[in-house]
């Protein structure tokens, strides 16, 4: 028998998913609709993020959208080097749920 994990483990995982909010004039537009983008892990799934919010925010998650930007190829002094790419997670919070403020700590 497979054993179920500890909440600990449960709740450093939630930290290590969601990485940082991410605060863009688009991003702000869309807290409009009662919706919030995070930067999250490159490995993270949509249950995955959609339980770390719930859990760390104390709100309840209608949805996620989650899409991936690649890396572009710069130069800097004559030298090509690679960003990294970066995943994001658009989170749409249940109708009546109160926004979440990301400018706080957690």
């Amino acid at each position: 028998m497979a054993k179920k994990p500890t909440t600990e483990a449960v709740d450093i995982r939630h930290y290590d998913v969601i990485r940082a909010p991410h605060i863009t004039e688009k991003s702000t537009l869309l807290s409009e609709h009662n919706a919030v983008v995070f930067k999250v892990a490159g490995d993270a799934s949509k249950p995955e993020i959609k339980a770390a919010v719930e859990a760390l925010f104390n709100r309840k998650v209608a949805s996620v959208n989650t899409l991936v930007t690649k890396g572009k190829t710069k130069r800097w002094k004559g030298q090509a080097y690679q960003r990294s790419d970066e995943k994001k997670a658009i989170v749409t919070l249940a109708p009546g749920q109160d926004p979440i403020d990301v400018t706080s700590g957690i």
